[in-house]
């Protein structure tokens, strides 16, 4: 294994410059760290450029197995000081490990690749703290894949990787969708298009039939679903009787997912 010492190193500097979405963007690269997010990333197809380590990290019987088995896999490893590598780290207490990885930004599919599919939309989401429950949420209940809309957070941004808890290398995410591509999309593929509002033509989203192809639309923290997405969808709303105006739009998609998942397979 080779040794990083210096903060000038191309590696060491490529790994920094990846906190910014203009970077990540041009080199088609991201950042998984963590120890369980790293080991996800082995066990997944995913393409990994190379990994930082330190040597605290290789003094552990698990983060020596993760090495060996990143080693065995061809991946490129280099040794760096702890201070080094907290420079590079987005996290304030590092586990000693991060992968430099390659993004895969998929294309939609002609039309649906199973009968009666679910897929997730996000139109305008921007806390990346939200967008990556939503990913995880979206594998738990085995949706078929996770829609951005274009003016969504960037899904490849280090608190949206870490807070998919490795769903991201799960669940197929299909980012920078334009409305028209959504919609002919679903038209394609069959599906209803069910968007979350607070809306006086709205159903509660249990008395939604999800055993159908669906896809639902999430929107942005504060404003909701776009209004060009509203007039072509199915509204839907989740009823309240506290005092609650709103819920965090990561708890709305797991409480809609998770009755679409309650019909489905109950």
């Amino acid at each position: 294994m080779e040794h990083i010492d210096s903060p000038a190193n191309k590696k060491i500097k490529l790994a920094i410059a990846l906190k910014q979405r203009k970077q990540r963007e041009k080199n088609g690269l991201f950042v998984a760290e963590g120890m369980r997010l790293c080991e996800m990333a082995a066990e997944s197809d995913w393409q990994i450029s190379y990994g930082l380590l330190t040597r605290q990290l290789t003094c552990q019987e698990r983060g020596r197995a993760l090495a060996e088995r990143l080693a065995e896999q061809g991946c490129p490893l280099y040794e760096v000081p702890e201070t080094l590598f907290a420079k590079a780290a987005g996290t304030e207490t590092p586990q000693g490990i991060m992968l430099v990885m390659a993004q895969k930004n998929p294309s939609l599919p002609a039309g649906a690749e199973r009968d009666k599919p679910l897929y997730v939309v996000m139109d305008g989401v921007q806390d990346p703290g939200n967008a990556g429950t939503i990913i995880r949420t979206a594998d738990a209940v085995g949706a078929d894949g996770v829609i951005l809309l274009k003016g969504t957070v960037d899904v490849y941004s280090d608190k949206a990787v870490r807070s998919t808890m490795g769903s991201i290398f799960h669940v197929p995410v299909y980012s920078g969708v334009t409305l028209d591509e959504l919609t002919e999309f679903v038209q394609e593929s069959g599906l209803q298009l069910l968007a979350t509002a607070l809306d006086e033509m709205a159903k509660p989203h249990f008395q939604q039939d999800f055993t159908q192809g669906t896809a639902v639309v999430l929107g942005n923290e504060g404003n909701g679903v776009s209004q060009e997405l509203l007039a072509v969808a199915q509204k839907t709303y989740i009823p309240m009787y506290g005092q609650a105006e709103s819920l965090n739009v990561g708890m709305s998609a797991a409480i809609v997912l998770y009755e679409a998942l309650r019909q489905r397979k109950f």
